[in-house]
């Protein structure tokens, strides 16, 4: 194979896995639980957050345990779309994307 060939079908998939990125930044992940509902992007940005108007306000220490819970499963999520669409390649490159 020649360089040019080579180069070109590396540019293909620098552009196939931005494509994929661009897909994944774009979706929205929810994680939810009895207190509280997320919703981040593929970003790992936390886009909404809403808490149950059902609990007692002086339950603070549970209400933030479970935003904990919640985000960390809103991230778990993510990394595994983008382990699924982008495979080792994505995952290998870091801080490229």
């Amino acid at each position: 194979m020649n360089m040019q060939n080579l180069m070109a079908q590396a540019q293909r998939m620098q552009r196939d896995l931005q494509k994929k990125k661009d897909e994944i930044d774009n979706m929205n992940f929810e994680a939810k639980n009895e207190l509280v509902h997320i919703t981040m992007n593929g970003k790992k940005e936390l886009v909404a957050i809403n808490i149950s108007k059902d609990i007692e306000i002086t339950d603070l220490e549970a209400v933030e345990d479970m935003i904990v819970l919640a985000v960390k499963d809103a991230i778990k999520q993510i990394d595994k779309v983008t382990e699924e669409k982008m495979g080792s390649l994505g995952a290998g490159l870091g801080g490229l994307f």
